[in-house]
This record gives C-alpha cells, sequence and structure tokens, in this order.
C-alpha cells in the first residue's frame, strides 16, 4: 500500500503524545485536490472538531490553485473528514476527557489516489516532556554521527 505524503504536521508531534491514529477520508473541491497535489497545503494551525456527528477539519490552509480560471476556493474554510459511525463515537469518547484533543498529522493520496487525512488523539506535552524528547534526540544523532564516523 504506497502513500503519497503531501503535507505533515511537524508541530503535533512536538506539541503533543499522539495515542492513537485514524485515517480519514475528506471533502475537497476540484481546485483544492489541485493545490494539494502540488503541495500547497498548510496543517500548523489545524485541529480537529466534531459537531452533531460529523468531523471537521477547522484552520487548514489550501493555497489557491496556480492555474486556476475565475472560480477559486476558499483557502481556510472548515472541511467535513469522512469516517465511520463507530470511529466518530471513539474519537467523541476520548475528546470527552480531560486534556485530550484531536490534531491531523499528516495529508496524503493513497494507492487509489483518495485524498486522506491521518488523525491523531494527543495529550499535550509538558515543557518538561519537549525538553527531554529533544535531549533525546540530540543523543541519538550523536551516536549515529560516531557509528557512522566510526565505520568511514
Amino acid at each position: 500500500m504506497e502513500a503519497n505524503i503531501v503535507v505533515t504536521n511537524r508541530k503535533a508531534r512536538h506539541e503533543y503524545h499522539i495515542l492513537e491514529t485514524f485515517d480519514a477520508g475528506i471533502e475537497l473541491l476540484g481546485t483544492e485536490v489541485k493545490s494539494l497535489r502540488e503541495g500547497r497545503a498548510n496543517l500548523k494551525e489545524a485541529y480537529i472538531h466534531i459537531r452533531k456527528g460529523e468531523v471537521f477539519l477547522v484552520g487548514a490552509h489550501f493555497s489557491p490553485y496556480s492555474h486556476q480560471g475565475y472560480v477559486s476556493h476558499e483557502p481556510t474554510r472548515n472541511r467535513k473528514l469522512l469516517l465511520h459511525e463507530k470511529e466518530i463515537g471513539k474519537i467523541q469518547k476520548q475528546l470527552d476527557l480531560k486534556g485530550m484533543t484531536a490534531v491531523p498529522l499528516k495529508l496524503y493520496f493513497n494507492d487509489r489516489g483518495w485524498a486522506k487525512v491521518q488523525i491523531g488523539l494527543a495529550k499535550g506535552k509538558k515543557q518538561f516532556d519537549k525538553k527531554a524528547a529533544k535531549k533525546e534526540l540530540d543523543i541519538r544523532r550523536e551516536t549515529e554521527k560516531a557509528i557512522k564516523d566510526r565505520y568511514r
């Protein structure tokens, strides 16, 4: 199963502990799909909102398509996500817990060419968690560099 990842939300993994992920379809207009294929989307300020049993991607920015005609899409409109009812219920139950949130992790095209969003159920990291994660990453980089230099 080959997935063509277009946009990732790198900040989400830094700001949150990702506990569970879901893949959801996304309702897009034609110019939004073309813009996404060009890689002109941004998930930095985006979040997931559930309203009346429907899931929405709020705050995602899809830049206008470069070869558009006179009609375009609104760059930051709310976009409906397509999930099964059981998955929506599971996400809603987790969001009702204190400190839990749902964030988009990446936008990609699956092997059939459908645009998908990976949603992560997350719990916010504290400042010391972020520092510890950065320290661990630095140590891992140093050891990999040392191993690479040793076998040159």
